[in-house]
């Protein structure tokens, strides 16, 4: 598989559609989290409701088109995703990469990234956003 159908342009259209310095003013948890594997980097800010669904989300991203179009999924879709799903969410997504499972189709984008299948060295960078944003949960916890 060439480069050029892993970066196509629908990748490349969400990978833009990420806010470079989005923020959240308040946040219940933040965190950033760095993939030893491809060194890309990601931040989160987090808001739960009183149930521990995600109420707010805001990702900054350092990392490749794949994981920052992986980010935009994640931002578009995550309100009133609860916690425990968004981890079986990031599982599903990590089986089907290696290709253990279907992705899950939750969200029709998420399809975009089967490409990467193939790229073991970007599967990292697409589970990032879903590791900040847990590790921003986690950051909630040890504080109540």
């Amino acid at each position: 598989m060439s480069d050029s159908a892993l970066y196509n342009r629908d990748i490349l259209r969400l990978a833009t559609a990420l806010v470079a310095h989005d923020r959240l003013e308040n946040p219940d948890g933040s965190a950033e989290v760095r993939s030893p594997v491809c060194g890309s980097r990601m931040q989160a800010d987090v808001m739960t409701d009183a149930s521990g669904h995600i109420c707010g989300l805001a990702l900054r991203a350092n990392a490749c088109a794949l994981g920052q179009a992986s980010a935009a999924i994640l931002r578009q879709n995550a309100d009133g995703l609860s916690l425990s799903m968004l981890n079986e969410l990031r599982d599903g997504i990590a089986h089907a990469l290696k290709r253990e499972g279907a992705m899950p189709d939750m969200w029709p984008e998420l399809d975009l990234l089967s490409a990467a299948s193939d790229y073991p060295s970007r599967h990292a960078a697409i589970l990032l956003p879903y590791d900040a944003v847990l590790a921003a949960a986690q950051n909630i916890k040890e504080k109540s």
